[in-house]
């Protein structure tokens, strides 16, 4: 099951606090839970009103979440904030994918490189 991150206080830590990895269609912010007795990961889907009206966010949310999901989401031991940008919903669902897997390689090969 995917469990989200709900809390805006959790969500403005991980902002401040979390790495973050950048592409021309979506942005990621990762950080490792530092919880010993919980060790699941959560994630948190994002699409800002400027970039468009709630039927394009709600699109947006929904494409992260499929790419989430078959990327092999939600990362144990790591919060992930999913951020659409403006071309998320313009190009191929499969560009967005192999984009989001190539970030997410360069994460977790950063992480086991420390």
């Amino acid at each position: 099951m995917l469990e989200t991150i709900k809390s805006g206080t959790e969500i403005s830590y991980l902002f401040v606090h979390g790495r973050r990895f950048s592409a021309p269609f979506i942005t990621l912010i990762v950080k490792k839970r530092n919880l010993q007795h919980d060790q699941s990961g959560r994630v948190a889907f994002i699409a800002g009103k400027k970039l468009g009206n709630a039927v394009w966010r709600n699109r947006a949310k929904r494409r992260m979440r499929a790419v989430c999901k078959e990327a092999g989401g939600p990362w144990r031991d790591y919060d992930v904030i999913f951020i659409a940008k403006s071309q998320t919903n313009e190009v191929s669902y499969s560009k967005v994918l192999s984009t989001c897997n190539a970030l997410l390689a360069e994460v977790f090969d950063e992480a086991s490189s420390q």
